[in-house]
């Protein structure tokens, strides 16, 4: 008797899964056939049922004019190219979280036709994220972009958009408790002697990792003691004001005949290996774990404290939105203590 069905095979690194299509145009006795290897057993259960329509109706499968027909389709990747390019409106650091988005994207609907990303596909592509360990708010600027590839295709109702079907993962929201002048001060003690200043210059002036990173020396104000910012978020530049024994150990890492404007001011640092450093000088010290970005959470909140009207705070961290520094930024801090950075320096 004619059947068809589904074996599931790992590929030899242990981890990735294929789904093959198997069937015989009779007993055990015919020949088995191949009717295809599928990354989703969605995909894999679609051709199954198709051969065994086909073996029901007593014809031969012809997969040549399935892979016609498919070949005919559009592939996500081809519609997701056609919106990447769409995108002229955005900033090159947007384009940059796009593109980490699509690579997971692609990666999981590789050689998928656009028309078959379905509300169930795109709740399966959650549910290997969520395995995988990846945080609520990262799964969801993944289907936000997927979203956007199937909009722009012209995909009506969008599957992305459907909520009884695409469910994001719960999640304990995170806390943010900056860390206290003390633990600052453990941690600087024991980082490599190049990373210290960047750490003290973001607990002062509670800019951004990525703002200190991208800071070349066109932008340094020697006479007036203060930085621009142009590489902000909101694309607007402000002007950043330093504690003076900051700005001269700032001013002392070039020698002035060096300074060429398109430099950076640390060009030997980067924001993950700052990350990594302060990460593992936590650890040393035995204090609870910081990050840089905690240390704007621990600025904003000592400016608050010290009875900053919200829109000059919000002018000198560079937000638009008052209503995101009074609600994510300031925080009941352990302490009110600042730290002394000249004696930190020494």
């Amino acid at each position: 008797m004619a059947s068809a069905w589904i074996r599931r095979r790992t590929l030899a690194d242990g981890k990735t899964v294929r789904w093959h299509v198997k069937y015989r145009l009779g007993g055990r006795e015919t020949e088995q056939r191949h009717g295809g290897a599928f990354r989703t057993e969605r995909d894999a259960r679609l051709r199954r049922d198709w051969i065994a329509g086909e073996l029901a109706s007593n014809r031969v499968p012809d997969l040549a004019l399935v892979q016609a027909a498919s070949a005919a389709r559009p592939l996500l990747s081809k519609w997701a190219e056609r919106w990447k390019a769409s995108r002229v409106d955005v900033a090159a650091g947007t384009m940059q979280t796009y593109d980490v988005a699509l690579r997971s994207i692609l990666e999981h609907f590789n050689d998928v036709a656009g028309p078959d990303v379905d509300a169930q596909a795109i709740a399966d592509y959650v549910a290997a994220l969520h395995r995988d360990g990846r945080r609520k708010h990262t799964i969801r600027k993944r289907v936000s972009v997927l979203a956007m590839i199937l909009d722009h295709a012209g995909v009506q109702p969008n599957p992305a958009r459907d909520k009884l079907t695409v469910k994001l993962p719960r999640e304990q929201k995170r806390i943010v408790q900056p860390p206290t002048a003390a633990h600052v001060k453990a941690v600087v003690r024991l980082l490599p002697t190049r990373y210290r200043l960047p750490t003290l210059l973001l607990d002062a002036t509670g800019c951004r990792v990525g703002e200190l990173e991208a800071l070349v020396w066109g932008d340094i104000d020697e006479p007036r003691g203060r930085w621009r910012i142009a590489t902000s978020k909101t694309g607007k530049p402000r002007w950043v004001t330093t504690p003076p024994v900051l700005f001269e150990r700032v001013l002392e890492l070039v020698p002035r005949e060096d300074r060429r404007p398109e430099r950076r001011v640390f060009d030997y640092m980067t924001a993950d290996r700052l990350r990594t450093a302060i990460g593992r000088a936590c650890t040393a010290a035995g204090v609870p774990a910081f990050s840089p970005h905690d240390l704007r959470h621990r600025r904003v909140s000592l400016l608050h404290l010290g009875g900053m009207p919200w829109a000059r705070i919000g002018e000198l961290v560079g937000h638009d939105d008052l209503m995101t520094t009074a609600r994510t930024y300031t925080h009941v801090v352990a302490d009110e203590a600042e730290l002394d950075y000249e004696a930190m320096l020494r």
